[in-house]
């Protein structure tokens, strides 16, 4: 006599997960081009030397970058931090299984030992 069981577990919304991160990408970039943008607009209509222009663009410049490699790196630890936690799930739900038919294979073979005595 076969005895078959189905272990149904919850699937992680994984799509769910990328939809986050897609949507904080843009985001982001949306607001860096934003600002950029926005400082560039004021640079060039300030009445200043152009020397004087040119030092505050430069600066600037540097300043969005330092900014926008932070900002990167925040990004970059989210999504290592998301599949961080998806691995573990995926752990955790792998060990389960193997508990599951680990046991189920210990009752089976208790089950037919037992009928062949």
């Amino acid at each position: 006599m076969s005895c078959v069981i189905i272990v149904i577990t919850p699937v992680p919304p994984v799509a769910e997960s990328k939809t986050k991160i897609m949507n904080s990408g843009k985001v982001l970039l949306g607001l860096l081009a934003g600002v950029a943008v926005g400082a560039t607009l004021g640079i060039l209509f300030a009445p200043d030397k152009g020397s004087s222009t040119r030092k505050k663009i430069s600066k600037k410049g540097d300043d969005y970058a330092d900014e926008l490699g932070e900002k990167f790196n925040d990004f970059i630890n989210g999504i290592t931090g998301q599949f961080e936690k998806m691995k573990e799930k995926a752990t955790h739900m792998r060990e389960t299984a193997k508990s599951a038919t680990d046991e189920i294979m210990d009752e089976a073979t208790t089950s037919s030992n037992g009928k062949n005595r």
